[in-house]
């Protein structure tokens, strides 16, 4: 078994902020699993808050033993964006190899298209006013917020688009403190889910708070292992395959948080059609689809997904599984 790690560097449509920082480039490294003349990929975006780089996952990936299988990648590799790259791409071999798809290879029903959030940046209020009137046609938005003065970009967001569903994503950036004071002008607005209010390390604060919108734990939550910690404290789990360790765990977290009572949502780091592909496996039912990663780049794989009013539609045979 042959395995290669290239770099890939996709231009954004524009200038995407979260509580964290700004980028203008998607870098992701793709993974290619050859065997018997046969090839499988997948994509994995490391990610800074989880301290990987482009060179720390690499390294990784190209420790890996000559032989190994899906199965023994488990404990090979921890959670997270390397073991994702490479779960995925045997997924892919292993559905090459089959002349199957890889949902039939799973045991899944196959899949249809989910209507995806579509995410607006951080920005000044006016600027997210506009954004929200650009998009007003999507069905979901999801924003940015995560600062201390989030209000008037609620607002803003709200009168540039009267009607769409909202949900909101903080990435850790408010307080215990703040984000009570939100909570109600959340259910004012139609607010339906908030994302992480907290960050990870600080949400026992969550713990007997009232959440009169469900709170869905994303930095807080990576895989099975994540769950017992988060009782009490979250209504819905985001499953990210970048955090997982790749569609096996994604998959086997799915189940075991739907069985605990949880919620899922679906999310993704900001990647290509490749990196959303076996996603929208795990997505299937989801309380809340966040695919949108190709949406917001200038530039994508060749046979990406499909994007339309039924929302993400599951890969063709020719990009993925």
């Amino acid at each position: 078994m042959d395995i290669t790690v290239t770099r890939d560097v996709f231009r954004l449509a524009q200038v995407f902020t979260i509580s964290r920082g700004s980028r203008t480039l998607a870098e992701v490294l793709t993974v290619r699993v050859s065997e018997g003349g046969v090839t499988g990929w997948g994509e994995c975006v490391p990610y800074a808050r989880y301290d990987e780089t482009l060179e720390s996952v690499t390294a990784e990936i190209e420790g890996l033993p000559e032989v190994f299988d899906r199965a023994a990648l488990q404990g090979l590799l921890p959670a997270g964006a390397a073991r994702n790259a490479v779960d995925c791409a045997l997924w892919d071999l292993e559905a090459k190899q089959a002349g199957k798809r890889v949902w039939e290879l799973a045991g899944l029903p196959a899949p249809g298209p989910e209507v995806t959030a579509y995410t607006l940046s951080l920005d000044e209020p006016e600027a997210m006013r506009a954004q929200a009137a650009e998009h007003v046609h999507r069905p979901l938005l999801k924003i940015k917020l995560g600062t201390p003065d989030d209000m008037p970009r609620l607002e803003a967001v709200r009168a540039g688009a009267p009607e769409a569903r909202i949900i909101v994503d903080a990435n850790e950036g408010w307080s215990a403190e703040v984000y009570a004071d939100l909570a109600p002008h959340l259910v004012r607005l139609g607010v339906s889910l908030v994302e992480q209010p907290l960050p990870a390390g600080e949400d026992e604060a969550l713990i007997g708070m009232e959440r009169p919108v469900p709170v869905c734990a994303d930095e807080s939550c990576h895989d099975r292992e994540s769950l017992p910690g988060l009782k009490g404290k979250y209504d819905v789990v985001n499953i990210k395959l970048d955090k997982t360790g790749g569609l096996t765990e994604a998959l086997a977290l799915r189940e075991v948080a739907l069985a605990e009572g949880y919620k899922v949502m679906v999310g993704c780091m900001v990647g290509s059609s490749l990196a959303m592909a076996p996603a929208t496996l795990v997505a299937q039912g989801a309380l809340v689809t966040d695919l949108d990663g190709p949406l917001l780049l200038a530039e994508d794989r060749d046979n990406a997904l499909i994007f339309d009013e039924a929302g993400v539609h599951p890969p063709k045979a020719a990009l993925w599984g």
